[in-house]
């Protein structure tokens, strides 16, 4: 699985940033391990809704940051938007862990807003969960075929 969202993933940065992926943000190459972990850990649909979560955290911080309030941070915008206090599980943590380290890694380069990548992982869930679902939908046709024709 994470082969292939690593792939459709690539796919949404080129969409994004151009075909030339030297001229990419720097931190692309090190997000997509972080992203691809949290897709590998959740499957592609929770890994969708954990990307939409984190898109929602981060609007926080920034809603925070201008409004010059406190701010609980990234991480626990996070943990509210996904509850993922209330599983915790192996898989909880690695997503959880994954998608805070791209966080980090992301918000330091200054080209791009991390909310970029957020945004290219949830379509990358999205089109890849389409396929996927459109390739099932072909097979069990097909067998329908058969057993008609037998």
């Amino acid at each position: 699985m994470t082969y292939d969202f690593r792939l459709h993933f690539t796919q949404e940065l080129g969409n994004r940033f151009g075909p030339d992926t030297d001229s990419w943000p720097a931190t692309a190459e090190r997000v997509t391990p972080f992203l691809a972990i949290v897709v590998d850990a959740l499957g592609l649909d929770d890994g969708l809704r954990w990307f939409e979560a984190a898109r929602l955290a981060r609007q926080r911080v920034l809603e925070d940051e201008r409004d010059d309030s406190y701010s609980f941070g990234f991480a626990h915008y996070l943990d509210t938007a996904t509850a993922a206090h209330e599983d915790i599980t192996l898989t909880v943590v690695a997503a959880f862990e994954a998608m805070k380290g791209a966080y980090e890694v992301a918000r330091r380069e200054r080209s791009v807003d991390v909310d970029v990548y957020f945004e290219c992982a949830a379509q990358a869930c999205s089109r890849l969960s389409d396929t996927r679902r459109r390739r099932r939908q072909q097979l069990e046709q097909g067998r329908e075929k058969q057993a008609a024709a037998q």
